[in-house]
């Protein structure tokens, strides 16, 4: 088995580069196969499978809100690889380093695909694993100066800005209104911010839920920024974001841009919210690269 600390030396770098030469590659994340979802014990177990050209893979994840407070991670997970052709296993990766790469690995491409080159400023709502590791994917793709982090906890929140080094302090939501990128990676069912206070060029990414019925960003934030989702069919299936902007009439269905449409140049139009849900095809190309730098 790859464990978390070879799944994660791969890198953002290389995680980002992979993700856009399989879309580029004509990778269709339209066809993908829906998420599954099987309520077990205290959470619930995501399956997500994937298939594309010489490898198929499967990502089981569980996901227990209370176990924070048990002192154990909120998802655990585990991540199998095969050979298309014949489904022989070909490796077992750890699930949850695997998330943790790839959320923000997907977020850092979207905002590479659609952010100024020179946005130097984030704010970050969050300090949990998925708030650290979005740092350092946009660190990879921009020249970040400032990094700001808003969080409930006061401990935890100085604990993490600490953890960011010299350029991250404490904050709060009107910080928003200064942000070049704002990265939303929280558990909250309803928005953090007004998108009133967004800056005209401001880049938003909402990854905190796959949920249809929680959201991160409000109608106005979606009115203003459009969507840049992963697949329309997944963005409508999970995308509580975007549904709640929809069933507000801040945005149609046919206004949804994909990654796809970016990478391969389909679309001159640039969102400037990013709103993923997770998708098993992102699991898979990354997997297959880490087994294949091994």
């Amino acid at each position: 088995m790859l464990d978390a600390d070879h799944v994660a030396g791969f890198g953002f770098p290389s995680a980002i580069a992979a993700l856009r030469a399989a879309l580029a590659a004509g990778l269709d994340p339209e066809s993908e196969p829906p998420r599954g979802s099987v309520r077990l014990g205290g959470g619930e177990v995501l399956v997500m499978p994937s298939s594309a050209g010489p490898v198929a893979g499967i990502k089981l994840v569980s996901v227990v809100p209370d176990n924070p407070a048990r002192g154990l991670p909120r998802i655990h997970g585990v991540y199998v690889l095969f050979d298309a052709d014949s489904l022989a296993p070909r490796a077992l990766l750890d699930g949850a380093a695997l998330t943790s790469l790839r959320t923000p690995a997907v977020s850092a491409l979207g905002v590479d695909l659609v952010a100024p080159p020179d946005a130097r400023r984030l704010v970050v709502f969050g300090t949990g694993p998925q708030a650290f590791g979005h740092v350092q994917a946009l660190r990879a793709i921009r020249p970040l100066d400032s990094v700001r982090v808003i969080g409930r906890d006061p401990a935890r929140l100085a604990d993490f800005v600490r953890s960011l080094g010299p350029d991250a302090e404490a904050a709060d939501p009107s910080a928003v209104a200064e942000a070049d990128i704002v990265a939303c990676c929280t558990t909250a069912r309803t928005p953090l911010f007004g998108g009133e206070l967004l800056a005209p060029h401001a880049v938003v990414v909402a990854v905190g839920s796959h949920e249809p019925d929680a959201r991160e960003v409000d109608a106005e934030t979606v009115r203003r920024c459009g969507a840049l989702v992963e697949s329309r069919a997944a963005a409508i299936r999970e995308a509580g974001d975007v549904l709640h902007a929809i069933a507000e009439g801040a945005i149609g269905e046919d206004e949804l841009v994909t990654f796809s449409d970016l990478v391969r140049g389909t679309t001159p139009a640039r969102p400037r919210l990013i709103k993923t849900v997770g998708m098993g095809w992102e699991d898979l190309v990354i997997a297959a690269a880490v087994v294949d730098a091994a």
